[in-house]
């Protein structure tokens, strides 16, 4: 039962940092190029026509940033146990998406290919540690309550 609930969960939180990553590229109309929601569906030829704008990319990596830190916190609440390692997968996978789209696609900047090393890793962190400190918080609350019922 743990398996399918941590499938789940990490299903569950790439689906919410894709879908931070798609609203926030919507966020400002002077980069919206195509007419569908997505913008992964003509994702060469958007990539093409920000090549040179780089506060599209630093926009990018911010957003990808925060999908990714909402991501692992939706993650960390679904999982069981070991919520910053499942937190930290989710940037794992969000970083394979990202490396893959630089290898496919040539129009990334320098500084955004160096960057999303040192961006979904420690934003997953980040959303993972969120939800264990609300959970120790919680717990040492629930005990201290137990304790002074005695």
């Amino acid at each position: 039962m743990n398996f399918l609930r941590n499938t789940i969960a990490v299903i569950v939180g790439l689906g919410i940092a894709g879908l931070i990553v798609t609203l926030g590229i919507r966020v400002f109309p002077q980069w919206v190029t195509f007419d569908a929601f997505a913008p992964f569906e003509h994702w060469e030829r958007f990539l093409q026509s920000m090549q040179h704008d780089d506060a599209f990319f630093g926009f990018l990596l911010f957003i990808s940033g925060l999908g990714t830190t909402i991501g692992g916190v939706a993650t960390a609440i679904i999982v069981k146990y070991a919520k910053v390692a499942y937190a930290i997968l989710i940037g794992f996978i969000m970083l394979f998406f990202a490396m893959l789209d630089i290898i496919i696609f040539p129009y990334h900047p320098t500084f955004y290919k160096i960057s999303i090393f040192l961006t979904f890793f420690p934003f997953s962190w980040i959303g993972g540690k969120i939800v264990e400190i609300i959970y120790e918080r919680k717990n040492k609350k629930r005990i201290s309550e137990k304790v002074n019922q005695s």
